[in-house]
């Protein structure tokens, strides 16, 4: 595991952009196809905001999310719909690249709907999961003290009472989140630091899920200093 920390949220936005482009054509140089999983949040949509075409092919992208807020298809407070909005739509990744989860309204439950998320995941691991980290320590929507924490066979869950509102949404699972090359926390604000220094100190998943994900080949901590401001070193 490493940390990085950068001096506000807006340099921090910016290096994710930059490091989220790079990512991509590196694996696309590797004559392959990227799979990256999104996450919401201020900070996400920050940086999304800011990516630039640069080496890559946009068109030649697989993105998935980590989860989702089980409102109608096209709802604000939908991640897909953050996403596209700040740059999928923008740099003209094809709909059928963008494996959104299932939408309220589609004729599944929930249940169906995050087992259909499921069967639609590459075997393979991903190239890139990007998670944010709410105050209380849940990524995805895998909170503390829920029974989500503790899925070892199914890659997608339903929640029916996330402390965060909307209540209802779809989750990847740890099997599937820690089945990627690269996990990156990235987390901004005073309001974080108390569950990104748990995370750092080895903290439980059922007191600080974010300390129980980690990347097959690296794990990365991005942080802006108000995040990292009480983190404990050696």
């Amino acid at each position: 595991m490493t940390t990085e920390v950068w001096p506000t949220a807006e340099e921090l936005a910016a290096i994710i952009a930059e490091r989220i482009t790079e990512k991509i054509a590196a694996v696309q140089r590797e004559g392959r196809t990227p799979t990256i999983v999104l996450t919401g949040g201020t900070i996400a949509i920050d940086a999304y905001e800011q990516i630039q075409d640069g080496d890559v092919d946009w068109t030649n992208v697989e993105f998935y999310w980590g989860d989702e807020r089980f409102v109608p298809a096209g709802d604000a407070d939908r991640n897909d719909q953050q996403a596209k909005d700040a740059f999928l739509d923008r740099l003209g990744v094809p709909a059928e690249r963008i494996h959104a989860m299932p939408a309220q309204g589609a004729g599944l439950e929930m249940a169906e709907a995050a087992d259909q998320y499921a069967a639609s995941l590459p075997a393979e691991p991903f190239d890139l999961v990007l998670l944010g980290v709410g105050p209380d320590g849940h990524i995805a929507s895998l909170f503390p003290g829920h029974p989500q924490l503790h899925e070892t066979k199914r890659l997608a869950v339903e929640v029916f009472d996330s402390p965060k509102p909307p209540p209802e949404r779809i989750s990847l699972t740890y099997p599937a989140l820690r089945n990627a090359q690269s996990v990156w926390l990235i987390v901004a604000g005073e309001g974080k630091a108390e569950a990104v220094a748990r995370a750092h100190a080895h903290g439980t998943i059922e007191d600080t899920p974010a300390s129980g994900v980690q990347g097959l080949t690296e794990t990365v901590w991005l942080l802006d200093v108000a995040a990292s401001s009480l983190i404990v070193t050696a």
